[in-house]
């Protein structure tokens, strides 16, 4: 499986995501928010990484780190269009998010279902590795 990422101008060019970006025209959003001990402490640093499998190739559409608040604010995803008839099940697309807390080297997997025009927050509760002294 190769491996593209969004921002190579080469890709975003290719047949394969312009096919994709057809059928996904709109834009929906997604926040991050990481924290350890019941939301009472923000992580600051936790690597997110949202991809797509899309015929077999593996595409990275945001790779980043949360600020010192446990937050990502604002990541613009492809989404199909929004169908206005409230009689049929709304149009979704669902990503890969992975994260990464580097100082344990823990990583967690989540699907995430994005909608066009809606801002989708997720909760990422961090359990940092806790060791203690010998016996």
């Amino acid at each position: 499986m190769n491996t593209y990422n969004v921002n190579d101008e080469n890709f975003v060019n290719s047949t394969l995501y312009q096919n994709f970006i057809r059928q996904n025209p709109e834009t929906g959003y997604l926040k991050i928010r990481a924290y350890a001990a019941s939301s009472a402490i923000p992580i600051d640093g936790l690597k997110v990484v949202v991809s797509k499998v899309i015929d077999n190739n593996n595409v990275i559409f945001f790779e980043g780190y949360t600020d010192s608040s446990g937050i990502i604010e604002k990541i613009s995803l492809p989404a199909p269009i929004l169908d206005s008839n409230n009689m049929n099940k709304p149009g979704n697309i669902v990503y890969d998010l992975t994260t990464t807390y580097l100082p344990d080297n823990v990583s967690s997997k989540f699907l995430i279902r994005i909608y066009d025009g809606i801002y989708v927050i997720q909760n990422i509760n961090v359990v940092p590795d806790m060791k203690l002294g010998g016996i």
